[in-house]
C-alpha cells in the first residue's frame, strides 16, 4: 500500500498535467495558426521546457508531434479558407485577415522569392518572424493547389516545431526550475519575433 501511495503521489500530478497540457497545446497552436495573434512559438518553447523537466518518457517527442500537427492543420485550414475567399465574389474575412498581415512590400518580396525558389520559400517562411502569411498569400495569388501547398507546408511545420522546441530545451537546461526556463524561453522567442520589426525601424535612421 505504501508503494502504491508513493507511486500515486509521484505519477498522478505529471500524468494529469500531460492529459491537460497536450490537448491545450494542440488547440492553442491550431487557433494561433488560424488567428495569428497567439504567440505559438512561445507556447511550443514553454511546453518543451516543462517536458524537459518531466520524468515521463517521450514527453519531448509528444510536444513535437502535437505542435507540428496542430500547426500543419491550422495552416491547411487557413489556406483552404483563403482559396474559398479568392473564389468568392464578396471575398471573405479570412482572406482579408491574411491580406491585412501581408504588407504590399513584403507580399511583393514573397512573390518574387516564390517564383524563384518555389517550395523552399514556403519552408523557410515559418522560421522567419511574420514571414508565414505573406508567403501564404503569395501562394494563394499564384493559385497553388492544396496538395502543392501541403508538400511545402509539412516540412515547414516540422522545422518550425523543432526550432522552437530547441529554444525550450535550451531554456530548460539552463535553469533547474521549470518556471525559470519558461520565462527564459518566452523572452527569447519574443525577442526573435520582435527583431525584424526593430531592425526595419533602425535601418532607415542610418
Amino acid at each position: 500500500m505504501t508503494v502504491l501511495a508513493t507511486a500515486t503521489t509521484t505519477v498522478t500530478p505529471e500524468s494529469t498535467q500531460q492529459a491537460i497540457g497536450y490537448p491545450s497545446l494542440f488547440l492553442l497552436v491550431l487557433i494561433g495558426a488560424l488567428v495569428p495573434i497567439v504567440p505559438t512559438g512561445a507556447l511550443v518553447s514553454s511546453a518543451a521546457v516543462v517536458a524537459f523537466h518531466q520524468t515521463a518518457p517521450f514527453s519531448l517527442a509528444l510536444v513535437f508531434v502535437t505542435a507540428s500537427t496542430a500547426a500543419f492543420l491550422g495552416d491547411m485550414s487557413l489556406y483552404w479558407l483563403g482559396r474559398r475567399g479568392l473564389g468568392s465574389k464578396n471575398g471573405s474575412r479570412w482572406l482579408e485577415a491574411i491580406r491585412s498581415r501581408a504588407p504590399e512590400e513584403r507580399l511583393t518580396q514573397a512573390q518574387e522569392k516564390l517564383a524563384e525558389h518555389g517550395v523552399a520559400v514556403l519552408v523557410l517562411s515559418r522560421l522567419v518572424p511574420a514571414g508565414r502569411l505573406p508567403v501564404m498569400l503569395a501562394c494563394l495569388l499564384a493559385e497553388w493547389t492544396m496538395r502543392r501547398f501541403a508538400r511545402g507546408n509539412l516540412p515547414a511545420c516540422l522545422a518550425w516545431a523543432v526550432t522552437y522546441q530547441l529554444i525550450g530545451i535550451l531554456g530548460g537546461s539552463l535553469f533547474s526550475e521549470p518556471w525559470e526556463g519558461v520565462v527564459a524561453a518566452v523572452a527569447l522567442t519574443v525577442l526573435i519575433s520582435a527583431a525584424p520589426s526593430l531592425w526595419r525601424r533602425v535601418r532607415p535612421a542610418k
